[in-house]
């Protein structure tokens, strides 16, 4: 078991690791939308959401892996009319790659964002 960590996403904000690499598997904690500085993106759930993955992304990367190898995503969102907005934005990062994904409403997530997403990805 290795841990991954960048300096292009942001550091956990709690005793945990951004993800875990595991033989040929990765488990990413959730992102949200700060910035890789650790600032609060500014804007809303469409600014957020592109955070996100952009965290997810360079996190995977940090790992050996990318999107495009994600076979599963938990998306947790502060409001769920924002589903469809999301979308629009999650299906631009994944592009044709449409992995296994569950999204849940919540009531509050960490430092009051929108959104926020977790992946399971092979390298």
């Amino acid at each position: 078991m290795n841990y991954v960590a960048t300096n292009k996403a942001p550091a956990a904000i709690g005793p945990y690791s951004q993800a875990i690499s595991l033989d040929n598997m990765i488990f990413t904690s959730g992102q949200i939308g700060l910035t890789s500085e650790g600032v609060l993106i500014e804007g809303g759930v469409k600014e957020q959401t592109k955070q996100v993955l952009t965290n997810l992304s360079e996190v995977l990367k940090e790992a050996g892996s990318s999107l495009s190898k994600v076979v599963k995503t938990t998306v947790f969102l502060a409001n769920m009319e924002d589903f469809a907005e999301i979308n629009k934005i999650y299906a631009d990062f994944f592009g044709n790659h449409k992995p296994a994904r569950s999204t849940v409403a919540v009531k509050t997530l960490p430092l009051n964002v929108s959104i926020e997403i977790e992946a399971i990805a092979v390298k």
